[in-house]
């Protein structure tokens, strides 16, 4: 649910049924929208966010592995590959130790007040 990703200050759009081969995009301010595509969906399980670039893709694979007390374990991966990737490497790396912990966080609370509140 993507009104569950509270990342402040961007604006997540999903363009269809959260499943694989959805479009989806990135809205930050001031900036043109970013559109990724969900990539291997498996409901409750893990689903995979594709950005395409010149010739390159940044990759983004979530994880919901179950707890043996009944809890969830939230986790993300990410990756830069292709033939540009090189290109990319420096401001992909600043985007993400600026803002991936906290945002994990953030989405993490929301996705707990989501659940509490059903």
């Amino acid at each position: 649910d993507v009104s569950n990703w509270d990342d402040p200050p961007a604006l997540f759009r999903l363009f269809g049924p959260f499943a694989t081969g959805t479009h989806g995009s990135t809205q930050m301010p001031e900036q043109p929208a970013q559109q990724w595509t969900l990539q291997r969906v498996t409901p409750r399980e893990c689903y995979t966010i594709e950005f395409s670039l010149d010739r390159a893709v940044v990759w983004f694979e979530w994880r919901f592995p179950p707890l043996a007390d009944g809890g969830t374990r939230l986790t993300q991966d990410a990756g830069l590959r292709g033939e540009n990737a090189g290109l990319y490497l420096e401001s992909v790396r600043q985007a993400l130790a600026a803002g991936l912990a906290p945002g994990m966080s953030r989405i993490a609370a929301a996705i707990n007040r989501a659940y509490e509140s059903r």
